[in-house]
């Protein structure tokens, strides 16, 4: 004999096997979505590096268009939304736009702008540090020093930024972590970016040394 429960049993059932299909359902387009804005974003930062700043912002564009597949899930899914997966690629696709900025000169791009929340944004924030020290050591290989000093100050003002940001990690979505990085990366970066200007005045002062020396007779 049927339990008296049996039909309420099979409602549930039923709505439960609704809800995670469609629940599924979204976390396979957030999935297939962050894992192509990830790739988009990291070709944009290397198409940047070779200074290839107009590939590097249709990048960003395509991965902005993807992006916005994502808003019908926050509505209806909000916590597939604010997954770790789907937060990822807000950071990269961050710190790719970030990143463009700072190396071809633009205005830096706000949150809104970029359509994401303000802690992937400033995750990606403290990404694009790395990309930054990336480019200041590039520079020093090839003895090109005509923006060192402005990238360098460029992460200054980030740290200084970030560091500023007290509040709990529940609130900041675990940005401390990144701002550590961020020091470390700074700190890491001014000591190179130091000793390569000391080696290069002293190698310099030689030079001179040697020209002088060169222009008098019997030396």
């Amino acid at each position: 004999m049927p339990s008296p429960h049996s039909e309420s049993f099979n409602q549930l059932a039923a709505k439960a096997v609704e809800d995670f299909t469609a629940k599924h359902a979204a976390r396979e387009q957030a999935l297939k979505i962050s894992r192509e804005v990830i790739r988009l974003s990291a070709n944009s930062i290397r198409a940047t590096h070779r200074a290839e700043f107009d590939q590097a912002q249709t990048l960003i564009d395509q991965a902005t268009i993807q992006l916005k597949g994502t808003a019908s899930i926050l509505d209806t899914h909000p916590d597939i939304y604010y997954s770790g997966y789907s937060s990822d690629a807000r950071k990269e696709f961050s710190e790719a736009s970030i990143t463009l900025a700072f190396l071809s000169g633009r205005n830096l791009p706000q949150p809104q702008d970029l359509g994401v929340d303000v802690s992937d944004y400033l995750k990606g924030l403290g990404d694009a540090a790395g990309e930054l020290r990336r480019y200041i050591l590039d520079s020093l290989r090839h003895d090109d020093w005509g923006r060192c000093e402005e990238m360098m100050d460029a992460m200054d003002e980030l740290y200084s930024v970030m560091v500023t940001l007290d509040f709990p990690e529940g609130v900041t979505g675990g940005l401390r972590h990144t701002t550590d990085m961020v020091r470390g990366t700074l700190e890491r970066t001014r000591g190179d970016f130091t000793m390569a200007y000391r080696q290069r005045q002293l190698e310099k002062r030689l030079a001179s040394l040697e020209s002088d020396q060169g222009g008098q007779p019997g030396l």
